[in-house]
């Protein structure tokens, strides 16, 4: 009965923002768990196709780039023309490409704002409507497909970072995790999200530059993994999450729950 509770063999998995970071952390993750096909995008072609050579050649499953800027709506409905066309179901949605911007309040601009906000919210929203045909097509109730939101967990309590666009954006996508869910569970489309606190990444260049600094601001002590967040996307994507609905899981080494952010910055 548990044998294959955290397995992935054979599923087909599209990861937006997937040549590095956290985004390269889950595509490793699904392909080291039995994934057929992992699909990742980034916006540079090199990176992306780098990415794609090394996780296909250090696992059983195939790693396909896709560099496809999905900022806009063209751009979103290129990359799902593109699935459409290679591929009849997709298992697998992780919509984690983002991105981030810091101003003070008095000189933030509309840029920063619309930018953020595009790439956040409304790309996750845009391509999960344009990959609804082939994830229903995947989906059934003994077998679900899943989509992924990242969010953060600057969406969850006030980080002193003046990123406004980014922190209102990520609370946005937590509670349209909740509302695309409530629709597509009908369908056996299970949404949820992760909310990651600091891992080494280049938007998080304090835990990428300065771990140690950082993870003394940490509960747990430490910045997170690739185990760490790899652990918990499979989880979510695999039979073992097939019943967490709406759900944003906090993977942050204890933050929220001891909620520092009025003495800290910088945790995402």
């Amino acid at each position: 009965m548990f044998a294959n509770l955290f397995s992935l063999e054979g599923r087909v998995a599209l990861v937006t923002g997937g040549s590095r970071g956290i985004g390269k952390m889950i595509a490793a993750g699904f392909l080291a768990q039995g994934a057929a096909r992992v699909y990742i995008t980034a916006r540079k072609a090199g990176p992306c196709e780098e990415t794609a050579k090394e996780l296909t050649a250090a696992y059983g499953g195939e790693c396909i780039a896709l560099p496809i800027d999905i900022s806009t709506t063209a751009g979103v409905d290129m990359l799902a023309a593109e699935i459409k066309k290679r591929e009849p179901k997709l298992d697998i949605l992780v919509n984690n490409a983002g991105a981030a911007w810091g101003a003070d309040f008095d000189e933030f601009p509309e840029s920063g704002w619309d930018k953020v906000m595009n790439l956040n919210v409304k790309t996750p929203f845009f391509l999960t409507k344009a990959l609804a045909a082939p994830l229903r097509a995947a989906a059934s109730a003994a077998r679900p497909a899943k989509v992924i939101n990242i969010a953060s967990i600057d969406g969850i309590f006030v980080n002193p970072l003046e990123t406004y666009s980014y922190a209102a954006s990520k609370s946005g996508l937590i509670h349209l995790t909740r509302r695309m869910a409530a629709k597509l569970i009908k369908d056996h489309v299970v949404v949820s999200a992760i909310a990651p606190g600091p891992f080494s990444s280049d938007m998080n260049k304090a835990a990428r530059d300065n771990a140690d600094v950082v993870a003394e601001r940490v509960p747990a002590g430490r910045i997170g993994t690739d185990e760490d967040m790899a652990g918990t996307a499979i989880y979510l994507a695999s039979r073992a999450g097939d019943y967490v609905v709406g759900t944003t899981i906090a993977v942050d080494g204890g933050i929220v729950y001891a909620n520092p952010g009025i003495k800290g910055s910088g945790w995402d």
